[in-house]
């Protein structure tokens, strides 16, 4: 007969550990997801500002010179703007990679750690028997 007596806690901690890399995993990936959606939403925002700056560039402008400089200037800051933001995406994914880096590299690290205490108490368990 077993010695120890049925213990909930254990039993609960036990899958509260096991889960927690998967949980953890979850909470970086939505994390990531709700930054992607900003970073979405800031370019659609650059987008509608230049296509409106080129409506009033074509309401406001008195000859094709002043309308073809006009567009010419919002393009090159329309440039500048997507260049920075392909570089804010360049961070963003660095960034969602380096934390589901680290997240596998603690889950691997636990596990490593939960197999070594599980072989210790079995060869413990063994010793005990063979007395």
């Amino acid at each position: 007969m077993s010695d120890s007596p049925f213990d909930p806690k254990t039993i609960f901690d036990a899958y509260r550990n096991a889960f927690a890399p998967a949980l953890k995993a979850q909470q970086e990936g939505i994390q990531a997801i709700d930054r992607l959606g900003h970073y979405q939403y800031a370019v659609a925002g650059d987008y509608m500002e230049w296509s409106l700056a080129h409506a009033k560039a074509a309401i406001g402008a008195q000859t094709p010179a002043e309308l073809v400089a006009r567009q010419v200037e919002l393009a090159t800051a329309l440039s500048e703007k997507l260049r920075v933001r392909a570089q804010e995406f360049a961070a963003l994914a660095t960034d969602a990679q380096a934390s589901f880096t680290q997240v596998v590299t603690e889950a691997t690290t636990k596990v490593a750690e939960l197999s070594k205490e599980a072989a210790d108490k079995v060869v413990n368990v063994a010793k005990k028997a063979a007395a």
